[in-house]
């Protein structure tokens, strides 16, 4: 038995098919079946039921394909110390962001971090949290940037920086008059919202449930990026929450309809996360110590009051 051979395996058990598997393992189909098969056969037992379309895990091959990941990152960990001890940061490194940040935070710290640390293989995705906490607990993530607190019990998390909420009021509107706003000024009904699966949209549901009696089903019109809601917005559909940094991008002449809240201002905790086994620590340290340095000077706000996405 042989690591390659477990994660031939891994590879198969995740594509459901040899022909994907071996491409991604950048071998030939044939060189991976006969690995799988010399692995069947010195266990003893069947790991693949080829006779299934998509291929399926046998009830062993399920518990050996669980065994097999924790040998594989406790093997991936022996490669980790080397590089901690020689002080090196490099290597690929898979990265997931949520939509709500993506935008926004990864042109503040690409290119500063790629400068700093030229010899890491960045592999950037745009995934929902929930994306994320799967690929992260499957292994097909080494870290992610997410909204927190995500209560998991395989994921750890790292506070990058805590974003305050910033009303966006459209002429016309009931507030467009207050040169400050409270959270008690909200009202659901006319909110635009993030479409479901956005834990941005999640947070902003229980900032408004958190002072008033309010449901889902009085609101109408959702949308799938913070842009078209900042457009929905000017054409009088109703007001929207923003991550503040969003708002740095928003043009001068809409600056006027920006309203900021009386501190404590609402805010999101924003993290980032990684499996508990603790790979590649030495580019997450990075990471974090490189966005924590460029967020700290663009937010300015220190009095926030966080509003968890998760909290009832």
């Amino acid at each position: 038995m042989t690591i390659t051979q477990l994660k031939y395996a891994l590879a198969i058990a995740e594509h459901k098919n040899f022909t994907k598997a071996a491409e991604k393992c950048f071998v030939t189909q044939p060189t991976l079946s006969t690995q799988i098969q010399k692995l069947e056969d010195e266990l003893d037992i069947i790991i693949f039921d080829r006779g299934k379309k998509p291929i399926e895990l046998t009830d062993a091959g399920r518990k050996i394909v669980l065994q097999a990941r924790s040998i594989v990152n406790e093997a991936d960990r022996i490669q980790d110390i080397v590089d901690q001890q020689k002080g090196f940061i490099g290597g690929e490194f898979r990265l997931g962001i949520i939509p709500t940040i993506m935008p926004t935070l990864l042109p503040m710290f690409l290119k500063s971090f790629i400068k700093k640390y030229p010899k890491v293989k960045l592999k950037i995705e745009e995934l929902t949290t929930d994306e994320i906490v799967t690929r992260i607990s499957d292994g097909h993530l080494d870290a992610a940037i997410a909204a927190t607190p995500l209560e998991s019990d395989n994921i750890k998390e790292r506070v990058l920086y805590y974003e305050p909420f910033v009303a966006y009021i459209p002429n016309n509107h009931r507030l467009q008059s207050k040169k400050t706003i409270e959270v008690t000024d909200l009202e659901i009904e006319d909110m635009l919202l993030l479409e479901d699966g956005h834990c941005f949209r999640d947070g902003v549901i229980n900032l408004c449930k958190a002072f008033k009696n309010q449901s889902d089903e009085t609101f109408q019109l959702e949308s799938g990026s913070i842009e078209t809601l900042i457009k929905l917005s000017n054409e009088g559909l109703g007001m929207t929450l923003l991550p503040y940094l969003h708002t740095l991008d928003i043009k001068e002449k809409l600056n006027s309809n920006l309203r900021h809240f009386v501190e404590p201002s609402p805010a999101r905790e924003v993290s980032i996360i990684y499996h508990k086994s603790e790979l590649k620590m030495q580019i997450i340290d990075a990471m974090h110590s490189v966005i924590s340095g460029i967020i700290r000077g663009a937010i300015a706000f220190s009095n926030v009051e966080i509003v968890s996405p998760l909290s009832k």
